[in-house]
């Protein structure tokens, strides 16, 4: 027996809200999709990348994905320091439900024009 045959509805309502915790705040997902694809970003590369977000946000987030075992932080120690930030391999494991999330969100779009579409008489 699989442990996706031992959930109850409840289990596994509770370990997805669990999942989705880890992704909570407002960048951590646009951080995650500059690292996606293997990339490996200094401090001040992500900073250029998203320019509306924080020093302190950006530390923030970053430490805390750091903790959570998504982001992979490397310190070369030379003079400046150089930090680097990229993804672990589980932190990478979610490209593919973060892109079946995206097109599941796409579908919704077209589901309302079809459904608009249909309200007001045209066919598609």
């Amino acid at each position: 027996m699989s442990q996706y045959e031992q959930l109850t509805p409840g289990s596994a309502a509770d370990r997805v809200e669990k999942a989705l915790q880890l992704l909570e705040g407002r960048w951590k997902l646009v951080i995650l999709f500059r690292l996606f694809g293997g990339k490996v970003l200094r401090f001040s590369e992500l900073e250029r990348a998203i320019p509306a977000i924080s020093q302190k946000m950006l530390i923030q987030q970053l430490r805390q994905m750091e903790q959570d075992g998504i982001v992979r932080r490397t310190v070369y120690h030379q003079v400046p320091p150089k930090v680097e930030y990229g993804l672990t391999d589980w932190g990478q494991a979610l490209c593919p439900a973060l892109d079946a999330l995206l097109k599941w969100a796409e579908g919704r779009d077209e589901s309302r024009l079809e459904a608009e579409a249909a309200q007001s008489g045209i066919s598609s």
